[in-house]
């Protein structure tokens, strides 16, 4: 079975959630966030919609206020720097759901890999 990347994050969880790897993905999503001293604490307990919102919140506040930082975890996370740059920064609510999809895909890519081989 290949890897086929979700269209938006909606499919990306649902997925997770198919496969049993949501947990998973939430436990990526907190190493990757701690690595980059970014501590955010997810809870395994949270719904797929609510991680949506969450994670919107974080980078949205983290392009506001934390620039820096905010680029540190997209190369902690490994985001493509292509994508980035190919998202519309003129609407900063937009922009960091955008990222925020970005950040779950490339997660889920990790878990789903991990989980295969």
């Amino acid at each position: 079975m290949n890897f086929i990347a979700p269209l938006n994050a909606n499919q990306l969880l649902e997925e997770a959630e198919k496969e049993s790897l949501y947990l998973k993905l939430i436990e990526q999503l907190n190493k990757d966030f701690n690595l980059a001293n970014e501590g955010i604490d997810f809870p395994k307990s949270i719904s797929p919609e609510e991680l949506k919102i969450q994670l919107h919140e974080k980078i949205y506040r983290m392009i506001q206020y934390k620039f820096a930082e905010y680029l540190n975890l997209l190369y902690i996370i490994d985001v493509s720097e292509d994508q980035i740059k190919k998202l519309d920064g003129s609407d900063l609510v937009i922009l960091a759901e955008n990222v925020a999809f970005l950040i779950l895909k490339r997660d889920w890519q990790k878990v789903w890999f991990r989980n295969k081989y």
